[in-house]
């Protein structure tokens, strides 16, 4: 479990979450498209997630929602602690009609993301696709994790965004759940990560 306070110029944001819940989610961050994204996050992962963000939307989402990818791999890193019993890894493919996409996700403690699709328009309802890879930066580099999403087919941009979200939120699932065999163990051949 996690809470994590960021207050900038441009955003103030409180994030709860449990690792260990049941996908149980209440956000107000005026922004429905990314709170509807991060709805697959939480309950496809079984994460508990309280989001309260209060951004400069007069100017537009670019900083609520890089901000908010900031603040909650802040929480996940925090909640995982020194990562000991994880399983580290985690993968999903997710398919939704005529979309599909693969999810694969390391706690390496080294931030990578590669971020591989291809909408074919760039707003969905009013949201901006490319804000997207900001929220993901923003997690990837602040959760400290390799991240690689890569859309394989699709042709509804909003189809293809949900694949991404479900099959992150099941990649983490499977990184973050605890590995009984390796009880009192880091998951890395350095002893740390």
């Amino acid at each position: 479990m996690a809470e994590v306070s960021r207050d900038t110029s441009e955003t103030k944001i409180a994030i709860k979450l449990n690792l260990d819940g049941t996908g149980k989610t209440r956000f107000k961050t005026g922004v429905p498209f990314l709170e509807h994204m991060m709805d697959q996050i939480g309950r496809h992962g079984l994460i508990d997630l309280d989001i309260a963000c209060q951004g400069d939307l007069h100017i537009d989402d670019h900083h609520t929602v890089e901000d908010i990818g900031i603040t909650l791999g802040q929480a996940v890193h925090q909640a995982i602690g020194d990562k000991q019993g994880i399983r580290r890894y985690g993968h999903a493919y997710v398919p939704l009609d005529e979309a599909l996409s693969r999810v694969v996700v390391d706690f390496s403690g080294r931030p990578t993301l590669m971020h591989r699709v291809d909408y074919r328009r760039a707003r969905i309802g009013g949201f901006d696709v490319d804000l997207f890879d900001e929220f993901f930066h923003g997690f990837v580099n602040h959760a400290r994790m390799t991240v690689h999403i890569d859309n394989i087919r699709g042709k509804n941009a909003h189809h293809i965004a949900e694949t991404i979200f479900k099959a992150f939120g099941r990649a983490l699932r499977m990184a973050l759940e605890y590995d009984e065999r390796a009880e009192n163990v880091i998951p890395s051949t350095k002893g740390s990560l």
